[in-house]
Parts: C-alpha cells; structure tokens; sequence
C-alpha cells in the first residue's frame, strides 16, 4: 500500500502566544528552539510524514508534534507560524 499523503510546509518559525518559545524549522530538516531569552535552548533534526513531526533533540531526546488546521501541537506546546 502506498501513502499518498502530501507533507505539510512547516518550515519556518513557530511561536507560543506568549512569545516566550520560538521554534524555527529549518528547510534542511533542523530545528533551533529558543526559550525567553535563551536562544538555541534545543537544537536537532526533524522528519515530516503528512502532517506529523517527529523531533529528535542533539542529546537524543525525542519528542513529536502535528499540525492541524495551521497549529503546531508540539507535546504540550501550542505554536501559531509568525507572519514575515
């Protein structure tokens, strides 16, 4: 059986309402995540498959996310994309 599901475009910058997390998707495939005033907080690759994420951190951690509707729900996060 073969997925026809088309990946969403994720790339870009992510932010919580509150602008204290700043997740920024990298077309490469990388992530840098910064935490208030703590910039690159976590850094490590993602993959795409339809419209879910899986994350794996520098250190090995590994966490997931979706988008729905244009919301990322990363874990317990809810990020809105930041307009250019």
């Amino acid at each position: 059986m073969t997925d026809n599901t088309e990946n969403v475009d994720v790339v870009g910058m992510w932010v919580t309402a509150d602008g204290r997390i700043r997740q920024e998707l990298l077309p490469n495939g990388r992530y840098d995540e910064a935490r208030g005033t703590r910039r690159s907080a976590y850094t490590g690759s993602y993959t795409v498959t339809g419209a879910h994420i899986e994350y794996v951190d520098d250190t090995g951690f590994t966490a997931t996310g979706d988008v729905r509707d244009g919301v990322l729900y990363h874990e317990h996060l809810v990020l809105h994309r930041e307009e250019a």
